[in-house]
């Protein structure tokens, strides 16, 4: 397997030559050059609205962003892909969209993931007298009750006669571990179709995983997935897919009622994206596949994923020592070292010598050079629902590697971490 060149990733990031750590990246990444460069560009050259007569118009370059994401899905068509301003709002959008083909007495099954996709279905359930069922993460060591993880046999026993739609995620923003996607699906529509289901959808939430493993809708099988473009490596938008037979099917047009867009993304993005934000993903795919000389983004992905165990291994290892656990450090998560994670890694330190999560990034935030962060990042229900229960309010720290960290930067993350749990 090609391995990454550290100094040549690096050197696509101008915020990086700072020297300060990001260590905070699952709340957005940074950004390589080329792709503010092509952002300059739109503003600068073709700062009009696409469709306009005028000769200075490349509207093309909007089709161009649109094919990028595609390529970033797999969609099997460019009709298939919209955007909007965040994961959130999409989510949203995709909700109302659907509405109408919601029946009262339909289940949704969620989770307890980023309530991005999970707060839009719940008031869908509201106003159409669904059900919402839970699919709860439960601890796989008995010696940390926080240790938890979502089980695909854990989830079968929810589906029943009435399922409409099964809302989960690619990944955990908080566990750092990755959800079987395709094994979940596979299991879920099967089962689905032993209950006689009459239509199942599934919706997924790919924004804390796609910085870190390649997406796949068509191999998954899913009906509507999300990422935020700003977590990869881009600007503060996001993406969506829509697959072509729900876009015709079980979608109702948001947009202007004059507008023909039955079978056009079109149907759920009020409004035009951000223009400049769209094109800019024509220099994300270009980047990542220029990490390995494959020239592809399987293989660039598959470097991605080794190479950050390495960067998962230090932080994690000194985190489970014997040390940290007696001193009361637990880890909210899976402590694998191994592809069934990413380097997102979230703790709390309990007992008669706690530490509130603020503190230690305050104590990082003192100390200069090295951002982390606290809280509940959105996933509000899944910390709420730890037991022994936790400070919601102060959540857990989360620290948060990609690919263009180093192990030296680990490094310089355990030494703090280290001072702080001495005292």
């Amino acid at each position: 397997m090609t391995t990454l060149n550290i100094n040549q990733v690096r050197a696509c990031f101008p915020s990086l030559g700072s020297g300060h750590i990001y260590a905070d990246n699952a709340r957005g990444s940074q950004t390589p050059q080329a792709v503010i460069d092509r952002i300059a560009d739109y503003l600068s050259n073709t700062n009009i609205r696409p469709g306009a007569d005028y000769s200075v118009v490349k509207s093309q370059r909007v089709v161009e962003g649109s094919i990028a994401a595609a390529e970033l899905f797999n969609a099997a068509s460019l009709d298939e892909v919209g955007f909007g301003s965040s994961s959130t709002m999409v989510f949203e959008n995709i909700a109302r969209a659907l509405e109408n083909d919601i029946q009262p007495g339909d289940e949704f099954i969620i989770t307890y993931e980023h309530e991005a996709n999970n707060g839009p279905w719940k008031r869908m359930a509201a106003r159409r007298n669904a059900v919402i069922k839970y699919w709860q993460p439960t601890p796989v060591s008995a010696e940390n009750p926080y240790s938890v993880t979502y089980k695909v046999e854990e989830l079968l026993p929810l589906v029943s006669s009435r399922t409409r739609l099964a809302a989960i995620s690619a990944c955990s923003n908080i566990l750092g571990s990755l959800i079987p996607v395709k094994e979940a699906v596979k299991a879920l529509r099967q089962r689905a179709n032993e209950q006689g289901v009459r239509k199942v959808e599934v919706a997924l939430d790919c924004v804390a995983y796609a910085s870190h493993r390649k997406m796949d809708v068509q191999e998954w099988n899913v009906d509507y997935c999300v990422f935020s473009v700003y977590k990869v490596f881009g600007p503060h938008n996001a993406a969506a897919y829509v697959r072509s037979a729900a876009l015709e099917t079980s979608l109702t047009s948001i947009v202007h009622d004059f507008l023909k867009v039955d079978n056009k993304p079109y149907k759920f993005q009020p409004g035009g994206p951000g223009h400049e934000l769209v094109y800019s993903l024509t220099a994300i795919v270009p980047y990542l596949k220029s990490l390995t000389p494959e020239d592809d983004l399987a293989a660039s992905f598959n470097a991605i994923a080794s190479y950050e165990q390495t960067l998962l291994a230090p932080l994690l290892l000194f985190l489970t020592d014997a040390k940290q656990v007696d001193r009361g450090v637990r880890i909210v998560g899976t402590s694998e070292i191994d592809l069934s994670r990413i380097p997102t890694v979230s703790f709390v330190v309990v007992g008669q010598n706690a530490i509130k999560s603020k503190d230690i990034v305050g104590a990082f935030d003192k100390k200069g050079g090295i951002s982390i962060q606290c809280g509940n990042f959105y996933t509000y229900y899944l910390i709420d629902n730890l037991r022994p229960k936790l400070d919601v309010s102060d959540g857990v720290v989360r620290i948060s590697f990609v690919h263009y960290n180093t192990v030296e930067e680990v490094e310089k993350v355990v030494d703090v971490l280290r001072e702080v749990l001495e005292q």
